[in-house]
């Protein structure tokens, strides 16, 4: 199995997630409130984001770097680890990104496919937030 590179850089400019979710950094659009992603194999609970800071913020910071990048607010611990080397997975094992740290802390580029689950029903994430 891959655990290295699912996706280039940009690869994510290039869904439907922008759109779908209601505009990009430039556009002043957006969701109403944070966005839930799901881990793809388990749909278990990963990152809600943007906590902290805006939308737009949560954007400029994705497309600066490649790929969306969460903040240590925007990580659900109980369902991710981050690997000695960097490396950022969830508890079952799906490969979800690196953590690249920069000067504001951890930075963690996360591969939009990893991310683009459903809640497992009966999990409690089924309420309040949008899901992608």
């Amino acid at each position: 199995f891959n655990r290295h590179y699912a996706e280039h850089s940009g690869y994510w400019e290039g869904t439907s997630f922008l759109q779908e979710m209601g505009g990009g950094a430039d556009d002043g659009g957006g969701p109403s409130a944070p966005i839930r992603f799901y881990d793809s194999n388990t749909g278990k609970l990963l990152f809600e984001a943007p906590k902290g800071r805006t939308w737009e913020e949560f954007v400029r910071e994705s497309k600066s770097h490649g790929w969306p990048s969460f903040r240590d607010q925007e990580v659900e611990w109980d369902n991710v680890r981050v690997l000695p080397n960097g490396e950022t997975v969830s508890v079952d094992g799906t490969h979800l990104g690196h953590n690249l740290p920069d000067r504001k802390g951890s930075r963690y580029c996360i591969n939009l496919v990893s991310i683009a689950g459903r809640p497992v029903e009966g999990s409690g994430g089924e309420t309040g937030g949008a899901e992608l």
